[in-house]
């Protein structure tokens, strides 16, 4: 959404998975209508894996959850549960960062924008998700 990059911090609910993230201080955050994310209600952003990094003990605290294709890495806390980020299937080469669990102070503006996940080919094809996890942020409209 606009240019001026931030590093925003955030995690999960006990503070054993910690996170840096850069990122515009306003950014496009996707409500995603699919089996996990309803249940969830999770909203999230999209950035390169390039501008995400794990605080260095955080990685001992995580498993992993697939379903389907299998191609979405879903990472929650094993200790309280939350999926604070995961790698999502509309982009292998991403982070999607769940909005609310950054920490507070950093993020201006989110819009939020839909995602059709109960119709994720089709939804896929009509949005532009996919850019989200370039580097360059070409094609983000």
């Amino acid at each position: 959404m606009d240019g001026d990059s931030a590093v925003h911090f955030g995690g999960c609910h006990c503070k054993h998975v910690r996170w840096q993230v850069e990122a515009p201080s306003s950014v496009v955050a996707w409500s995603c209508n699919c089996s996990d994310c309803s249940m969830r209600g999770n909203i999230h952003f999209i950035v390169p894996s390039s501008k995400f990094k794990l605080a260095a003990d955080s990685d001992k605290f995580l498993t992993t959850y697939t379903f389907g294709t299998h191609t979405a890495k879903h990472t929650f806390c094993k200790i309280c549960g939350i999926t604070s980020f995961y790698f999502p299937r509309s982009n292998p080469d991403g982070v999607a960062v769940t909005v609310k669990c950054v920490d507070a102070g950093t993020l201006a503006h989110v819009e939020i924008r839909h995602f059709d996940g109960r119709n994720w080919e089709s939804s896929y094809d009509q949005t532009s998700i996919a850019s989200f996890s370039r580097s360059d942020n070409e094609g983000q409209t």
